[in-house]
């Protein structure tokens, strides 16, 4: 880190290279940096970005002792991505989703000054950023019962952003990157990606296993089955959505049915189900498909599945449309035009 005060005196390996007076390649190649008693680096082990300070590399080429540097933390130490991730206790790869909040974006400083310089960031402004999140102590993430910080809408690709980035992140991770709450939020929708991407996967490459597609997406071990699980239950959806697709539109191509892209729910568990709503003036405000009872017309617009019951819906303007579960369109059209006609 760039400890209080010392910002002045923060080197690169070009400025180290011409403080002795040769070319950088020169330098390098010879790895002059790295000979015994030579300063340390005062950036992160890890960083891309070697940095020295001045005052320390000049006494050194001098010849005369190397001064130690302050080693209690201070309020202004600049922390370079690596330090200001293990301040929040998160990964570097998380830090990149994390530096852009306003909270700590107004406070970033390039260290050296100028083109090339690295981004740091005072630790106050990291210390507050971490106090201000969400979940706060054991467990991380939002309090039980509390509301999430961002929409609900947002929630699913602002997960998908930080799968890009790091795809081992964990749902703490989430959780207080995001201000949701830890369960079920970020643990669901963290499944449901994986899972989705899983799938995307599998349909690329039918041969895959879901773990060895699971392995190549580079997810943890105990992520698998869940995301297999999700896998499977996407391959499904995908699967039925063209025959109920291509039924809704001849629907709609013979005038009984309103233009929809159908949206499939999982109901009773395992069970796939999906609504079409009939134009104005119809005997029945729209159509239900269930993959356990086939079509059948429904007696709400607004909510025509209805609460599944683990039985076949039944009452006054329920009427199936033939015993197979998914005839062809021009056969459900000849048998919603039987039951309106019997209807009236």
């Amino acid at each position: 880190m760039i400890r209080s005060g010392r910002l002045k005196y923060v080197q690169t390996m070009p400025d180290l290279a011409a403080q002795m007076g040769m070319p950088f390649g020169t330098f390098r190649n010879k790895k002059l940096h790295t000979v015994e008693g030579h300063p340390a680096p005062i950036s992160s082990p890890s960083s891309r970005a070697l940095l020295w300070d001045a005052e320390q590399t000049k006494a050194f080429q001098a010849g005369k002792p190397v001064p130690a540097l302050p080693d209690t933390d201070d309020d202004e130490d600049l922390l370079d991505r690596h330090e200001a991730a293990a301040e929040l206790g998160i990964t570097p790869g998380s830090w990149n989703s994390v530096k852009n909040d306003p909270r700590l974006s107004k406070h970033v400083v390039m260290a050296p000054a100028g083109k090339g310089g690295t981004e740091h960031w005072p630790r106050r402004a990291v210390r507050a950023y971490k106090d201000s999140r969400p979940g706060r102590g054991a467990g991380g993430g939002r309090r039980v019962g509390s509301g999430d910080m961002i929409p609900r809408d947002q929630i699913l690709p602002r997960i998908t952003e930080l799968l890009d980035d790091n795809p081992a992140i964990t749902l703490t991770e989430v959780a207080d990157i995001l201000g949701v709450a830890k369960f079920p939020t970020a643990q669901a929708g963290l499944a449901q990606i994986r899972g989705r991407r899983v799938a995307d996967l599998l349909e690329a490459e039918p041969g895959l296993t879901p773990d060895e597609a699971a392995i190549r997406l580079g997810y943890p071990k105990v992520t698998h089955r869940g995301a297999a699980t999700i896998a499977e239950a996407e391959l499904h959806i995908r699967r039925t959505r063209p025959y109920l697709q291509k039924a809704a539109d001849a629907l709609t191509e013979a005038g009984l049915a309103d233009p929809v892209q159908v949206e499939v729910r999982r109901i009773g568990g395992d069970y796939l189900a999906a609504a079409v709503p009939l134009a104005a003036g119809q005997t029945w405000p729209a159509l239900v498909w269930d993959e356990r009872y086939g079509w059948r017309t429904a007696t709400s617009r607004r909510h025509p599945i209805g609460k599944d019951t683990g039985t076949a819906p039944e009452g006054e303007g329920i009427r199936y449309l033939g015993k197979g579960i998914r005839p062809e369109p021009a056969e459900l059209i000849k048998k919603l035009a039987s039951a309106i006609r019997k209807g009236r």
